[in-house]
């Protein structure tokens, strides 16, 4: 291999260790994420709260999206993510009201 070959296998090396970790960021933020939305689908349980708020919802994602214009990220990119997440979270919250 070439010296700039070399050099570029150890740059993706580094990024790929990079992403690896980011991942792992990833996985452990949204696991604490649905800790908490799962002991609020428990309390809306209990309750007799609808499973979802669409006003917060809509909140949620406008806010999301200005995050995502403020950390350089696709802002429509974010609002599916979130949207994904959002129905997820929906969906435990009615399996709690069953």
């Amino acid at each position: 291999m070439t010296d700039a070959t070399t050099r570029a296998a150890e740059v993706l090396k580094d990024h790929r260790a990079s992403i690896d970790r980011l991942d792992a960021i990833v996985v452990y933020a949204l696991a604490e994420r649905f800790k908490h939305t799962q002991a609020v689908g428990r309390l809306k349980a209990e309750h007799a709260l609808p499973p979802s708020d669409p006003a917060r919802e809509a909140r949620q994602i406008a806010r999301l999206e200005s995050l995502a214009l403020d950390a350089n990220l696709d802002p429509e990119f974010a609002k599916k993510f979130l949207t994904f997440i959002i129905s997820e979270v929906i969906r435990h919250h009615e399996t709690f009201q069953k």
